[in-house]
């Protein structure tokens, strides 16, 4: 059950950043708590726009928020550092709403900000190259808990983003390098992720890559943000979700391997 001081705190955020674009809430439910997105400049007179993903689980406040940090002027790298700099400032604070502290703090933090921006162009035409778009099918999720926890901290570890599609057929959209999609993969099939039907752990034997392909910024799709749940009741819904996120395309290749 979500806690009402994180409820309270999400109504709070939609009222300070009431700006166009630069609040979301983009879930809300009991069992995976809720997830904003905060989309601010920071850096003083030299300003970036980043956008800030809060995944606060049941437990928030009580537990600290994971995060997610994306941006158009830095790279993923880059990303990964302003991103730990966050969770350590939160593992920090006490246990009460902090999110709005968190990005006071961020937008405060010139020093960080700066140590981010050299050679941000170089950088950052490089990792487009090894951007990458891949959708995995999954037989069967038995323990959701442990399975999806497992699922959204190597995507943070690898720096991947994407989106877990729970309903007829279970679908796990990742975007980031290839490299790191790819030890995304050996994760799944060598790590004890879920548990079988007389409840011992068990791999992921039966995960199909459906389709893998390049990710270009040429071709006007946005880069997904953060990694989090959406779950489906009918086809109509798994093709909505896939026309949220502008891949179409790829989910027209990989509809005939998806259940009748």
């Amino acid at each position: 059950m979500m806690s009402a001081a994180a409820v309270e705190e999400v109504c709070v955020l939609s009222s300070i950043y009431c700006g166009e674009g630069e609040f979301q809430l983009l879930q809300q439910t009991a069992q995976d708590g809720l997830m904003v997105q905060i989309n601010c400049t920071v850096g003083g007179d030299r300003q970036l726009d980043v956008s800030l993903l809060f995944h606060l689980h049941p437990g928030y406040p009580s537990c600290p928020p994971d995060i997610s940090v994306s941006s158009t002027r830095l790279t993923r790298s880059q990303c990964q550092v302003i991103r730990q700099k966050l969770l350590d400032q939160a593992a920090a604070l006490p246990p009460e709403p902090k999110v709005h502290q968190l990005v006071e703090w961020l937008q405060q933090c010139e020093e960080l900000t700066e140590e981010c921006r050299g050679g941000e162009e170089e950088e950052a035409e490089t990792e487009k190259e090894e951007e990458w778009t891949a959708v995995l099918s999954l037989d069967h999720i038995r323990s959701r808990n442990r399975y999806i926890g497992l699922l959204e901290r190597w995507s943070q570890q690898l720096q991947l983003t994407g989106r877990l599609l729970l309903g007829q057929d279970i679908l796990v959209i990742l975007q980031g390098a290839r490299k790191n999609i790819k030890e995304f993969c050996r994760l799944m099939r060598t790590m004890k992720v879920d548990v079988d039907s007389s409840g011992k752990k068990c791999k992921e034997r039966m995960m199909k890559v459906l389709i893998e392909a390049p990710w270009s910024s040429s071709s006007g799709h946005s880069r997904l943000q953060g990694f989090f749940v959406v779950n489906y009741q009918s086809s109509s819904e798994l093709t909505a979700a896939f026309q949220e996120i502008h891949l179409m395309e790829l989910y027209q290749q990989i509809l005939p391997s998806l259940s009748a």
